[in-house]
């Protein structure tokens, strides 16, 4: 079965090659800097003793941080390796100063997990959520290296459940113990016989407490406001402005802040041409009238967590493709957030909605039907967000008991 792993392996290098051939820049970024890291790769940093964080993207990246953030304050001794399987999570935290190192996690075949534990004096390793490379897995637990899962989430239609997946089960052995987010997870592990598991929850709960607790404050922001209501929409897409833009037509009373995913210029440029009304960009802040207009959209990055602070409703993007966003960094502020119908894959956007303090909606009829009722009626606005509020307040700690349970 392991010739059939590393084969997949290979064709799917393979896939990427031709896709990056064919333009795909997501697929060239993957090979670029891959390529660009060989020779950190091949340096010995044999002289220390190096804590490993594995995060397939930006999302797994916050799950892990909170961890990343204690071992680096508790244990300044030991270095930091950090790694990224996603161009897209890498080319943000590339620079991450809380690790000695960040880099893209080379293809998983064995002569690389090999090259890794030779160059790097790993004490003990972390992966996030659900990025399993077997050849790496199978080189630490081989090596007696310590291997924690955190925030772990696993589901019944995934390959280690099924009745061909026994190769699969078998190198979840290589974890020495598992920190997963739900009981489902817990219950799905237990009964293909794994008892080294944890209920500990989702670290990025720990993230966004600590997030909120220093969030900036913007002074052009609130000039822009002038004390009304205002709607946050979050790592906003254009099936998302869509409804936005009706919602806008109808209450020119409320004020739009609007933080696309994307911020190219021609991204914006489409923004602006499909709202009703005139708008300002944040990079244009200093100019006269600025905050004349009902709509500012954000074009820089890295601000959205701090903005939401400001939102007296949150609409997190995405809910109308692959899946929302993060929709934890807005709650932490007790406030009701909306998104579109695909938030099955997201625990905490399920919970939110079970507790009163999230909304889904699949069409203009719903949407509109949500909005007013949380604009229009202080009390169900105020009940959806105490109801935030709770959630994340209760859900909290996990970063607490991981630790714990480790260094005890």
């Amino acid at each position: 079965m392991r010739f059939f792993y590393s084969v997949s392996i290979q064709l799917y290098i393979f896939a990427i090659r031709l896709a990056a051939v064919f333009g795909n820049k997501k697929a060239q970024l993957w090979l670029y800097g891959r390529k660009q890291q060989r020779n950190e790769w091949r340096r010995l940093h044999l002289d220390r003793e190096w804590i490993w964080f594995h995060v397939s993207s930006l999302g797994e990246f916050e799950q892990g941080r909170s961890l990343i953030e204690h071992f680096r304050s508790t244990q300044p001794d030991k270095a930091i390796l950090l790694t990224f399987f996603s161009p897209s999570g890498f080319e943000i935290r590339k620079n991450y100063s809380e690790a000695d190192l960040v880099l893209y996690l080379p293809a998983d075949t064995r002569a690389n997990a090999k090259r890794l534990l030779k160059n790097f004096n790993i004490e003990k390793a972390f992966f996030v959520k659900y990025d399993f490379w077997f050849n790496y897995l199978n080189a630490l637990h081989k090596n007696r290296i310590p291997l924690y899962l955190v925030s772990g989430i696993f589901r019944r239609e995934m390959h280690f459940f099924k009745w061909y997946g026994s190769w699969q089960r078998k190198q979840l052995k290589s974890f020495t113990r598992f920190f997963i987010q739900n009981e489902t997870s817990l219950q799905l592990l237990k009964d293909i016989g794994f008892d080294n598991v944890t209920l500990s929850g989702d670290t990025r709960f720990d993230r966004v407490v600590h997030i909120a607790s220093e969030a900036k404050s913007f002074l052009e922001i609130e000039q822009f406001i002038q004390g009304r209501q205002v709607y946050m929409a979050g790592s906003s897409w254009e099936p998302d402005e869509k409804y936005i833009c009706r919602l806008i037509e109808l209450h020119p009373e409320i004020k739009f802040i609007i933080v696309p995913h994307e911020i190219d210029d021609a991204r914006i440029a489409r923004l602006q041409k499909m709202l009703p009304c005139n708008s300002s960009l944040y990079t244009e802040c200093s100019q006269a009238g600025f905050s004349d207009n009902q709509v500012l959209i954000i074009n820089t990055i890295g601000m959205l967590s701090s903005l939401y602070r400001y939102a007296t409703i949150a609409h997190i993007g995405n809910g109308f493709g692959s899946g929302i966003h993060n929709t934890l960094e807005a709650a932490v502020y007790g406030i009701p957030v909306i998104f579109g119908p695909n938030y099955h894959k997201f625990q905490e956007a399920a919970d939110l909605i079970e507790s009163g303090g999230g909304f889904s909606f699949a069409d203009e009829s719903e949407y509109l039907s949500v909005c007013e009722s949380l604009l229009g009626d202080f009390a169900v606005r105020q009940a959806a967000a105490q109801a935030a509020s709770n959630y994340v307040a209760s859900r909290s700690g996990a970063t607490a008991m991981i630790v714990h349970e480790i260094e005890a």
